[in-house]
């Protein structure tokens, strides 16, 4: 109860309230007290079977009202990472504003955990994501998402390291993301990976700030080309071998809720920008 709760932003009385109105809907009782905790009973297990596929024939019911509209109107509720927030975000609510001025656009900067438990908990509507090979788990049964864009991400060491041999590469100091986000591990896998252990000086979750240090000589970094880009540095990608690899950049739904016209926009316009602004054309190569 207390954890349903703080995933939802709800009072434990609130979340207490909702389920004793659930009950007398269902007719049956679907909580039981076991200790100091509860445990769902047999119907409730019953109803969690179908929720997902309930869910998403309410939001299919949406989508489908909505689009029986002429204009795409109504209020997105959007969120996303910082970096895509940073170099695209902006842009794509400006274009959304011109081509569907009845669209009442509000927007959010999350993470992705934060993100994901939001759209669970329908206090947004689509949420743009990030994820690095061999690290995200698989969007599960009660969302949809699509693939945007694949974004290179390339190492970059400071400006003093005169190249990516093994035996530099262990003095050299570098910023991550914050312990236990994905881009994290993710990195810490690929230095290990090319045979050194990466000494993880500085933390920002800000890949702006990664980017400075970099060229202020302090700290090797991995940056995504679309944040190169957007900032217009002029920077050398290093020679580790195995890199550049991706990250792909998805918009995530609620099952269902995927042929929402709103939705359906958002999508199309991020994934116009994204390929505006994407990648390797302008990214010099070592």
């Amino acid at each position: 109860m207390t954890a349903a709760a703080h995933a939802l932003s709800y009072t434990p009385s609130a979340v207490s309230q909702q389920l004793s109105l659930l009950e007398k809907e269902a007719g049956a009782p679907l909580l039981q007290k076991v200790g100091r905790g509860v445990l769902l009973t047999s119907a409730a297990e019953e109803l969690v079977r179908h929720a997902d596929e309930i869910l998403a024939i309410l939001e299919r019911a949406e989508a489908g009202l909505a689009a029986s509209d002429t204009q795409v109107r109504g209020t997105l509720r959007l969120a996303a990472f910082a970096s895509i927030s940073l170099t695209t975000i902006p842009r794509v609510i400006a274009a959304l504003n011109h081509q569907h001025p009845a669209l009442d656009i509000r927007f959010r900067q999350v993470e992705p955990e934060q993100g994901l438990s939001l759209l669970s908990s329908r206090r947004i509507d689509a949420l743009v994501v990030d994820s690095y090979p061999g690290t995200s788990e698989a969007v599960p049964d009660s969302l949809h998402a699509d693939l945007l864009t694949h974004d290179p991400i390339r190492a970059y060491l400071p400006g003093a390291t005169p190249s990516a041999k093994l035996e530099e590469l262990k003095h050299v100091k570098w910023i991550l993301e914050p312990s236990g986000s994905e881009a994290h591990a993710w990195v810490r896998r690929v230095c290990r990976e090319r045979g050194f252990e990466p000494d993880v000086a500085y933390e920002s979750a800000n890949l702006l700030f990664h980017l400075r240090m970099v060229t202020e000589g302090l700290a090797a970094a991995f940056l995504p080309d679309l944040l190169i880009q957007h900032e217009g540095a002029d920077l050398k990608p290093s020679a580790l071998p195995g890199t550049p690899q991706h990250r792909t950049i998805s918009l995530v739904c609620r099952a269902g809720a995927e042929q929402r016209p709103a939705i359906e926009a958002c999508r199309d316009t991020l994934a116009a920008h994204l390929d505006t602004n994407g990648s390797l054309s302008k990214i010099k190569h070592s």
